[in-house]
């Protein structure tokens, strides 16, 4: 008879226990702990001879330093996140909120790679006849349907037989959908737990890297936000991306939190539209599509977004509080900047927001979190409180130091180039203390060593 014995492992660290603990020691969670019963004789690793692997040490110079050619995709901006496109022999974790676009995205990548090469779509959690009437929603024109007879639909939780299809198909791409509703029967704890995301995703690498199958697995959240599972999760696959945006904006923004073909810091801008995942190409001009020029409390900061900059509208407003304590409220931008940006102006500046409730927006959804923006967000509440708005035709670039001083941000000839794209005339930025560097010509460079000097430069105050 196989030995079975039972332990508790925490659903959100994997930490094991002998015995029930209310709080989990590693990761503080309360009531993270579930019992799982431990098969020994089908858990334990077979006690082969290390010499009958079949693998064996190469020198450095021995390994070929050809690289497959990666694969090209119609979504640009998926692309762009990868590091330009599809890796054959990767496995690839996307996260997101739910309903936030993360089969629906999928589902027109797996379209696009099945019009040349066959792609398995393995489904726990929708119906074939679900995913179909997907398809024909996601139909970008009357006349051409998303479907294509490369493109096989599987609904169907156990690995085991999700891997029997594999063989027989002989898929380039392979999605999962999602890594927590499969199993694997050799494991007795339930689908979703530490152990089964942990193992069936050491299947999956395996798969990938043996095969040469691309492997994309969905992965759920938890209520903060992280993937729900282990955390060796993230570190078994190659690339974790993460679609994020409010449920409430059409605006779906997809960064890379770890890439081994590529950089982590950039960014895909789509928009979710009822044809599906529209990719958004000129990001600066979508969000500054709807800006009121000449509106008090409104101005303008050039961020960037890995190797992309985008400009970005940020709101302030003030208004006199009504209670002894006055508020500060931001979305889009970390509150301990905004606090930070108010002690500024009101020590350095002279502003009296002490009896002022401080509110501050970054339009279109966009989380901004580069110092860069700090001059931008300062201007706007100086304007807000004036009542006098910053010049329409102005960008705004700096980083706001405790002594009032401005500081010099990186990539800022790409950022002044894109802001004169977009039909801005000048821009305020930190006095150049290096060496120059080229500037947009019929562009107009206003260079401030201080806050104060901005808001001058900036608005016009009778």
């Amino acid at each position: 008879m196989p030995k079975l014995h039972t332990q508790f492992v925490c659903q959100e660290c994997g930490r094991t226990s002998v015995r029930l603990l209310g709080r989990c020691p590693s990761c503080s969670g309360w009531d993270t702990m579930v019992e799982e019963v431990i098969n020994v004789s089908t858990e334990k690793r077979s006690n082969r001879p290390l010499s009958a692997s079949g693998s064996k040490p190469i020198r450095m110079d021995e390994v070929t330093d050809e690289t497959e050619e990666r694969w090209q995709l119609d979504l640009t901006e998926f692309a762009r996140v990868l590091g330009g496109g599809i890796v054959p022999g990767s496995i690839v974790l996307l996260g997101g909120d739910p309903g936030i676009g993360k089969s629906t995205l999928m589902l027109q990548v797996a379209t696009e790679i099945a019009q040349n090469s066959p792609v398995l779509y393995a489904s726990g959690e929708e119906s074939a006849r679900q995913i179909k009437m997907r398809a024909q929603r996601l139909s970008r024109t009357e006349k051409k349907d998303v479907s294509s007879e490369k493109l096989y639909l599987l609904t169907e939780t156990n690995l085991d037989v999700i891997f029997s299809h594999v063989e027989q198909i002989k898929p380039a791409l392979l999605i999962v959908d999602s890594i927590q509703t499969v199993f694997l029967d050799g494991l007795s704890s339930s689908s979703g737990s530490v152990s089964q995301v942990r193992e069936c995703a050491s299947r999956l690498r395996e798969l990938a890297k043996s095969v040469g199958i691309a492997v994309f697995l969905i992965g759920h959240v938890t209520k903060d936000g992280t993937i729900a599972g282990p955390r060796v999760l993230e570190h078994i696959v190659d690339t974790v991306l993460h679609l994020e945006g409010d449920r409430f904006q059409s605006y779906r923004l997809l960064r890379s939190m770890k890439n081994r073909f590529g950089p982590t810091s950039e960014v895909g801008v789509f928009e979710m539209q009822e044809r599906g995942m529209e990719q958004v190409l000129n990001p600066s001009e979508a969000f500054l599509a709807e800006r009121m020029a000449q509106a008090p409390g409104s101005s303008i900061a050039v961020t960037m977004e890995g190797t992309r900059p985008i400009l970005v509208e940020l709101q302030g407003l003030t208004s006199p509080t009504s209670f002894g304590n006055p508020r500060r409220t931001t979305n889009g931008m970390d509150y301990n900047r905004l606090l930070l940006i108010i002690a500024v102006l009101t020590r350095r500046i002279g502003l009296c927001l002490s009896d002022q409730d401080v509110f501050l927006n970054v339009v279109g959804g966009l989380r901004v979190e580069e110092p860069a923006a700090d001059l931008a967000a300062a201007l706007a509440l100086v304007s807000s409180l004036k009542d006098h708005p910053v010049r329409a035709d102005l960008a705004l670039i700096g980083e706001i130091g405790l002594s009032g001083e401005l500081r010099w941000v990186s990539h800022m000839e790409i950022r002044l180039r894109e802001a004169q794209k977009l039909g801005f005339k000048a821009a305020v930025i930190p006095k150049r203390l290096r060496a120059n560097f080229a500037t947009p010509e019929k562009f107009e460079i206003l260079e401030a060593r201080s806050l104060d000097q901005a808001v001058k430069m900036a608005i016009k105050i009778k």
